[in-house]
């Protein structure tokens, strides 16, 4: 049990990081579909923080911030795969995209411009670049993607040889975080503009837009497009042996 000190001590922590959930979830929320509703965001995530303030005197040497961060996105991950809020057939679809860009990688020596891909899906370009906004919302990584029916074995185990409750993690603890820096260097430099204003300057569609003087929704099919095109390398390199 915990004495009055000890509660007063939690109930502080949670009240001053609220602001930390909301914030965590608008950022969230910046990067995914209209369908996902901030309010859930938050809601699982307050419960990450909870989470967070009940185990944080388990764990040793790290900053409350930085270990309710995790938790918060976690939860709030959780939520988003709970929710399936990404359909399988667009899952499908990108992924037909990927051994698309894949192959042509592998036979060309160079990153594919989206006629090829195009060629090679056997759609015309309007329909591929449909099919990437369409994608708005794909990611890089899914849960599911470590269990996956359709594969025995999915690429991302070659990364992550030792399954716990947190893959991901054990994933940026191993090759996985150099196999991510190596993909985004490797994309043709308009995408790899965009990908660095999206995460790392963290502005919105519409201000990269601006930028790089194209509408949002072809700034959204070009994210799409990155997206795919990193995780067909980092399969590439998983199945090659190189982790």
């Amino acid at each position: 049990m915990y004495n009055v000190q000890g509660k007063t001590n939690k109930d502080h922590l949670i009240t001053q990081h609220v602001p930390l959930v909301k914030k965590l979830a608008h950022l969230m929320k910046a990067k995914l579909p209209p369908s996902v509703d901030v309010d859930d965001l938050v809601q699982a995530g307050m419960m990450g923080l909870l989470d967070a303030v009940n185990r944080y005197e388990e764990v040793h040497g790290a900053q409350f911030e930085t270990y309710a961060m995790q938790r918060i996105r976690g939860s709030m991950l959780d939520e988003l795969r709970n929710s399936d809020w990404v359909p399988r057939s667009l899952r499908q679809n990108m992924r037909k995209i990927e051994t698309a860009i894949q192959k042509l990688q592998q036979k060309l020596g160079r990153p594919p411009n989206e006629s090829e891909v195009a060629v090679q899906l056997k759609v015309p370009l309007a329909t591929y670049q449909e099919m990437l906004g369409e994608g708005s919302g794909h990611q890089l990584i899914y849960y599911e993607d470590f269990h996956d029916d359709d594969e025995s074995e999915h690429f991302l185990d070659r990364f992550a040889t030792e399954m716990a409750d947190d893959p991901l993690q054990i994933l940026m603890n191993t090759g996985f975080r150099s196999a991510v820096i190596d993909a985004i260097d490797d994309l043709p430099e308009r995408e790899k503009l965009l990908m660095g204003l999206y995460y790392e300057q963290e502005l919105n569609l519409k201000e990269i837009g601006a930028i790089m003087g194209v509408s949002e929704s072809r700034v959204s099919q070009l994210h799409s497009q990155a997206i795919a095109r990193m995780r067909a390398k980092l399969r590439e390199r998983a199945w090659t042996g190189v982790a």
